[in-house]
């Protein structure tokens, strides 16, 4: 096993472009990345984990959807720094629901290919919404709320966050349940906007929630403190 990772130029750089194939088609499923974890436990098991930049961690592809790749084999370039893999694909390879992640095309913008498997319930309605804000990114500001936001840039983005955070803020005081829901929904949104313009993933809050489980609220703001 690590005569195989050696043959990694890691010098270079500690994240690897993976290319990744239908074993059967050869069509280009998705690129993603692998530091040395990852290449070792897709090498071990033969399935594919990739280190994912926005969660900042090793993922498990499929862990949420199911859609899992069975890797059939490896191949590496020329110059020992990025992998080609072969996979059969279980589901669907793009968070959209699509059988690839190559279905834009770039001159015109066209979606060339249609959603497969409505992925929504697989990933969770707060990562669905986050990968649709970073999708509008390169939206019409003129036809989309969150292209504007996002074009509008960081003062515009977090004066809504305030506003929005204070909205629920009355409505909590008024005791309106109806209106606490409403406007902590507007709130999480907004939010979930201003972590798309930096690129930081709802994992990533997940993981520090599950981080601070078993330790005292007193004692994780201390830690903080110091």
């Amino acid at each position: 096993m690590q005569d195989i990772l050696n043959r990694v130029d890691w010098q270079k750089q500690e994240l690897l472009p993976v290319i990744v194939q239908d074993a059967t088609t050869n069509e280009v499923l998705m690129m993603a990345y692998m530091n040395k974890e990852a290449l070792e436990l897709s090498l071990k098991t033969k399935t594919a984990h990739y280190f994912s930049r926005s969660k900042q961690r090793i993922w498990k592809k499929g862990e949420s959807s199911g859609h899992t790749q069975e890797i059939e084999s490896f191949f590496i370039d020329c110059d020992n720094d990025t992998l080609l893999i072969k996979v059969k694909q279980n589901g669907v390879a793009c968070h959209t629901g699509r059988r690839s992640c190559f279905f834009t095309e770039l001159t015109s913008g066209e979606s060339v290919s249609d959603v497969e498997v409505d992925t929504t319930a697989a990933y969770g309605v707060i990562d669905t919404l986050y990968h649709t804000i970073l999708e509008r990114k390169n939206a019409d500001p003129e036809t989309s709320w969150t292209a504007k936001l996002l074009s509008k840039g960081e003062n515009t983005i977090l004066k809504k966050v305030v506003e929005e955070a204070g909205e629920y803020c009355f409505a909590h005081k008024d005791n309106d349940e109806d209106e606490m829901v409403y406007e902590a929904a507007d709130l999480t949104y907004h939010m979930l906007v201003a972590l798309a313009s930096k690129n930081i993933s709802p994992d990533r809050i997940k993981q520090e929630l599950a981080r601070r489980f078993g330790m005292s609220g007193i004692a994780e703001k201390n830690s903080r403190d110091k």
